[in-house]
């Protein structure tokens, strides 16, 4: 049997599963397609946070805190170490994220550092970026990581 890969699980994905329904059709279907990627295909793969998304998550209403909280609950942490905090700044230098968005690079350069082969998040105005991604990924591999699959739980619900 093959081993499972290594998805990282992005604040805004863990957002959409402790929210209470939108009124939103497109965030209604965002909450829909997350809940059943959570449902049915989450255990194919090797959850992970880093203490950034655990930060993120504690942030906002207390009563939504922890729903958040209690979604994470149990998923293993990798580490953010310095290298990440360069290759994070690298992505912000080179225009690969913009300055505004570092707490995003740094999602990024931490799968980056611990070799992670999904980035699962809904942010696609900094992380899931169909004109940044090339650019996301050449500036890792020019500094010797492999960047992530960087896609939504939609692009990871298989056949």
């Amino acid at each position: 049997m093959m081993s499972r890969k290594f998805v990282y699980l992005e604040t805004s994905v863990i957002s959409y599963l402790a929210a209470r329904p939108s009124r939103n059709l497109v965030v209604a279907a965002h909450q829909s397609i997350t809940e059943e990627w959570w449902r049915q295909r989450r255990r194919r793969f090797q959850e992970v946070i880093s203490e950034i998304v655990l930060e993120e998550a504690q942030q906002g209403s207390p009563e939504a805190a922890k729903r958040r909280m209690d979604i994470l609950s149990g998923i293993p942490f990798i580490p953010v170490a310095e290298n990440s905090l360069r290759l994070a700044d690298i992505l912000v230098q080179s225009g690969a994220v913009p300055a505004k968005a570092a707490q995003d690079a740094l999602h990024i350069a931490v799968c980056c550092a611990n070799s992670i082969d999904f980035l699962l998040t809904w942010n696609c105005k900094h992380i899931a970026n169909a004109e940044k991604r090339g650019h996301i990924e050449e500036t890792a591999r020019q500094n010797g990581f492999t960047a992530p699959v960087i896609c939504t739980p939609e692009e990871l619900l298989g056949e």
